[in-house]
Parts: structure tokens; C-alpha cells; sequence
């Protein structure tokens, strides 16, 4: 990772002095980078020995940080990872075309790796991810999004990346067709299992923990799996509650639908949810030869739903 980070510092650069300002203040606000960490693992558990997974992970941290990015405009948040959002603190404008700037300067450095396939892979990806952005939007503050459509968003804005990320570390190191998509596998079902996870934490997480404010989801109108749960499952009451603070994006009744999302079972479920999801990642690495790297993509299914930031 600090060679990866090292990739980062040269490749934000910038002669614009604002890109090197926001690109930094974003890259350093920390974060898990679970997206890149997932390139070195795959790659180095079928002993990759050259250095093209640094650049490819780094790749894969831009398209993240630009989704972040534009995000944060689009959700109007104000808070991320334990401090202002950039686009709280630079304005929506710069935010947007910094994004912008990350995208294209992840589609250089894919160019300069020379893989077709691994162009297409990641081309693919950054299209699903941003149809997933306009499902999401289509899906805010309407309380009969189902199940599967919610799910379907979790696929392409979320766990996407993941499987990009994942699939490209078992290509760069020659894994064969069926490496890669068991590659696949884990990093669509891991990243299912860490976006359940997230939705859990919005209702009953701490905001110093999970680095954003509590609550968000609610106030933006988004539909949830908890929230998509109680719809189904409990009293009319509390539909109805669950109803207009979705068409509203009222955080105010926020006490009553937590009550309400604990006691049906909503984030039991939720949580439950997850951990098949993670279960399913575990499996598909199955039956990959046995070493460090194995074992920690592993552990990085239990780190997932176990964890509370």
C-alpha cells in the first residue's frame, strides 16, 4: 500500500493549483481502501512478481474517490470519513470537475498498462457504476422501492468496483477464465456484504465511527434495506412512518423509525443479509491455493460484517 499511495502522490499531480488541492484533501481523508487492497490480495495470491498491480490499484482508488466525489454533490452531504466534504468545503462546481479529472487521469494510467482486457473490465465497470448512480436517484424518496430493485443498485454503484478490482489483480497475474471469475464472485459479493453493512450503520452506528453523520440515508430519501424491510413487515403504522419520511426525507422522526427498524428485526435481517453475502465471497475462493493472501481475503469477509465504521 505505501507503493500504491506512492502511485497516488505522482499521478494526482496537476498543474491546475485547485485539482491538487481537492485531489489531496480527498486522497489524504483516509478511507479503508478496501478497493485497491483487494487488487494487491488477488494479484499476490497467485504470486504476481511485477509492479503493475500498484498502478492498477491506484486506478482503481481514483474511479473510487471520483464516484465519492460526485456523490457527495448529488446527496447534498456535508460530512465524510470524519470531515467535511469537499464539496462542502470547495463548492459543488470544483467538486464535480475534479471528479472529473480523476476519471480521466484512471483512464490514462489504464493506457499505459496495455491490457485490453483489463480496459474492458474496467471500462465496463465505471458504466455500470454510473448507471447504478442514476437508478439510485430514481429510487430517492420513492417508499415502494422493492428488494430486488434496491439490491440491483447495490450491484452496479457498490459492489461493481469490488469485482472490477478483484477480477484485474487475478488477470494481471495470469490466472486462468475460471480464477478470474471466482475473482469476480468475491469481490461482488464482499462489496454487497460492506454496502448491507453500511445501511445497518446509518441506523445504529455512531457518527464518530462510521465518520459520517447518522442518519443521512433517511434524510436523503433513500430507500435502504432496513427501511425496505419494515415497508414489508411491519404494522400500518409504522409503514406509514416509514412512507412519508421517505417521500419527505424527514430526518425529525428519526428516534421513531429507528425504534421501529430495531424492533421489527429490520437490521437483524439486514445484517443477516450481509454475512450471507460475505459467506458467498469466502466460498468462491474456495478452492485457490492455500496462502497468506488467501487467508486474508478471508478475513476481510468476517473485518466486513463485523465491523463498526
Amino acid at each position: 500500500m505505501n507503493e500504491v499511495n506512492q502511485v497516488i502522490r505522482n499521478k494526482l499531480h496537476s498543474e491546475v493549483a485547485l485539482v491538487n488541492q481537492i485531489a489531496e484533501y480527498i486522497i489524504n481523508a483516509g478511507g479503508k481502501r478496501i478497493r485497491p487492497v483487494l487488487v494487491l490480495l488477488v494479484a499476490n495470491a497467485f504470486q504476481y512478481q511485477g509492479k503493475h498491480h500498484h498502478e492498477l490499484a491506484a486506478i482503481v482508488e481514483f474511479i473510487h474517490t471520483a464516484t465519492l466525489l460526485h456523490d457527495d454533490v448529488v446527496d447534498e452531504s456535508s460530512m465524510r470519513r470524519g470531515r467535511k466534504t469537499a464539496n462542502a468545503l470547495f463548492g459543488n462546481a470544483a467538486s464535480v470537475l475534479v471528479g472529473d479529472f480523476l476519471y480521466s487521469r484512471a483512464f490514462q494510467m489504464m493506457v499505459s498498462i496495455n491490457s485490453m482486457q483489463i480496459m474492458q473490465i474496467l471500462a465496463d465497470a465505471t458504466n455500470v457504476i454510473a448507471e447504478g448512480e442514476v437508478l439510485q436517484l430514481l429510487n430517492m424518496h420513492d417508499p415502494d422501492v422493492t428488494e430486488e430493485r434496491y439490491l440491483q443498485v447495490i450491484r452496479s454503484k457498490t459492489a461493481k468496483l469490488f469485482e472490477a478490482a478483484a477480477e484485474i489483480g487475478a488477470l494481471i497475474a495470469g490466472a486462468d477464465q475460471a480464477e478470474i471469475e471466482a475473482a469476480g464472485e468475491y469481490g461482488r459479493s464482499l462489496g454487497t456484504a460492506f454496502q448491507l453493512i453500511d445501511d445497518v450503520l446509518d441506523y445504529s452506528g455512531n457518527a464518530d465511527d462510521i465518520g459520517k453523520n447518522v442518519g443521512d440515508d433517511l434524510r436523503e430519501g433513500k430507500p435502504t434495506l432496513p427501511l425496505i424491510y419494515l415497508m414489508k413487515n411491519g404494522t400500518a403504522e409504522e409503514r406509514e412512518l416509514v412512507r412519508a419520511c421517505i417521500e419527505n426525507g424527514d430526518e425529525s422522526k428519526f428516534d421513531a423509525i429507528l425504534a421501529a427498524i430495531t424492533q421489527s428485526g429490520a437490521l437483524a435481517y439486514t445484517q443477516n443479509e450481509a454475512v450471507k453475502a460475505a459467506d458467498r465471497a469466502a466460498t468462491a475462493i474456495s478452492g485457490w491455493q492455500d496462502n497468506q493472501y488467501k487467508q486474508a481475503m478471508v478475513k476481510l469477509c468476517a473485518f466486513a460484517v463485523g465491523r463498526n465504521h
